[in-house]
């Protein structure tokens, strides 16, 4: 839709700021002067802002943020309309604004995200889509344009229908871990529900990735541990390498597996038994695997997960970038809104409890890092993102640090040492099960979780005894008690069985 709004000028005289404007502005190119002979110069951001998540394009204003204006406004909003209806398909929604400051005029064309895309440039003998990487509007890929095309049709890739049939492939694995996260029994009509099948008997290729023998080839874990800090650090280079392969579960399993296999975790005595101290925590770890498999671009061939460990850190490799181009390093990860490349495969895992639907993986994975042993600001995990690739790199916590430096003394422990970090939080805890009553074992296995899930995460019964080695009866059995006490509760929204921890 087309409108051209009249000059703004504020009450009181005062101009609109152009530069604060585009301070403002999260997406946005400018463009000096209006190239009419070469259009495609300024369309492709058009195209690019269409297909991604909208954008404004600012007319008068150089590279270096000099504010030029435009000599004639009225004459480039008329061509700039003439050339988006005649070389851009399908027509995008577009503000087409003028603004002065200092007594000059800028056009400001507001480009909102499109919902028939992919939105080409047409010219120069071609189509032509365009996306937005970082500030860059770059040509869209044959997989971009594959992406596009499912958005425009409302689609998304985990939800189209393969030719294989459902009664042809076995979900044992699915099914027992469904059991033992939920407490509940997966039936036919929860695999059409779910969206692992269609109404025709077809799986979807969700249902393809997870079933047992998975037909989809290109859905491996490939997971090495480097012997240094590199990948060509001296004769031996690789002290374990393994290629997994079947289904999103045995995945997951077999690349938390591989890590505990492959890294250490120390322990030291407490007052309620002892804490844990692990080179990495569990659950970050867990978050970090359960992302790179079921938010990869499973549209891109030839790359699969990787899981590379060095002495000093971790680095799990997904394929795929931001969903809207942007560039993770550069965004506040504490408040990235969720986009999910692949809902309904991230549906079934939040319905196994193994993540949250409300999208918080990045503030989960730093929190877990917050809370542990020995963390200190120099070890808060990374996140980088291009257009093709996205990687998160854990640093071990253990990595530097002596084994004698870690032991609590038998005094009152110090929390602001550097050697010895632990969770300020954990004091108020501590001290509730002390007023409980509870024996030592009891109050080491209330600690033990709340060090794990905190606050923030839910667990089950299921997820309690893996964490403390222990089985089903005795898990419900502290459940009970923990609930009596008031210390956990049922998590709204969650599956039946769900608990969290009460804020203290």
């Amino acid at each position: 839709m087309f409108r051209l709004s009249p000059v703004r000028v504020e009450q009181w005289g005062v101009v609109v700021d152009i530069k604060a404007y585009i301070g403002e502005a999260t997406e946005y190119d400018k463009k000096e002067a209006l190239e009419d002979r070469r259009p495609k110069s300024w369309l492709k951001s058009v195209s690019a802002f269409a297909n991604g998540k909208g954008g404004v394009l600012i007319f008068g204003v150089a590279n270096d943020g000099a504010l030029k204006g435009l000599s004639d406004v009225k004459t480039a909003s008329e061509k700039i309309s003439e050339a988006i209806k005649s070389k851009m398909d399908p027509l995008p929604g577009i503000d087409l604004q003028i603004r002065r400051e200092d007594g000059k005029e800028f056009i400001l064309l507001h480009v909102s995200a499109g919902a028939e895309t992919p939105y080409y440039y047409i010219g120069d003998g071609g189509r032509i889509a365009y996306i937005r990487v970082g500030n860059e509007s770059v040509q869209a890929t044959a997989a971009d344009l594959k992406r596009l095309v499912l958005r425009g049709s409302n689609s998304t890739y985990d939800s189209l229908s393969t030719l294989y049939r459902f009664e042809n492939f076995a979900f044992t694995k699915l099914r027992s871990v469904y059991r033992q996260r939920t407490g509940l029994e997966m039936d036919a009509q929860d695999f059409l529900s779910f969206g692992l099948v269609d109404e025709r008997g077809f799986m979807t290729h969700t249902g393809a990735l997870l079933a047992d023998e998975s037909p989809m080839r290109f859905s491996r874990l490939f997971c090495t541990r480097w012997n240094g800090q590199d990948k060509a650090s001296g004769t031996m280079e690789a002290l374990d390498d393994k290629e997994f392969s079947g289904s999103l579960i045995a995945l997951l399993q077999s690349g938390e597996e591989f890590v505990r296999n492959n890294t250490r975790k120390r322990w030291k005595k407490t007052d309620y038994g002892r804490v844990e101290m692990p080179d990495y925590p569990d659950r970050a770890v867990l978050e970090c695997l359960v992302n790179a498999l079921i938010h990869r671009d499973y549209m891109i061939a030839g790359s699969e997960v990787h899981i590379d460990i060095f002495d000093d850190r971790m680095e799990i490799y997904s394929p795929g970038g931001m969903m809207d181009g942007s560039l993770v390093q550069e965004l506040d990860t504490d408040h990235v809104p969720s986009k999910r490349r692949n809902p309904i495969i991230a549906d079934v895992f939040s319905r196994m409890n193994y993540m949250e639907r409300r999208g918080s993986g990045f503030r989960k994975i730093k929190a877990d890092y917050h809370r542990a042993v020995n963390f200190r600001e120099a070890l808060e995990p990374k996140f980088f993102s291009d257009r093709n690739n996205f990687i998160v790199t854990l640093f071990n916590l253990n990595y530097g640090v002596e084994v004698g430096k870690t032991i609590l003394p038998k005094q009152e422990p110090s929390f602001t040492t550097t050697e010895t970090i632990l969770p300020a939080k954990k004091t108020s805890i501590e001290k509730k099960l002390n007023d409980m009553g509870f024996t030592a074992r009891t109050s080491a296995h209330i600690l033990k979780l709340y060090q794990h899930y905190s606050y923030e995460q839910c667990f089950t019964r299921a997820q309690i005894a893996d964490v403390l080695g222990i089985t089903t009866a005795p898990a419900t059995v502290l459940i009970r008690k923990m609930k009596e006490t008031g210390l956990i509760e049922l998590a709204n929204g969650k599956s039946r069985g769900a608990y969290h921890f009460k804020k203290i």
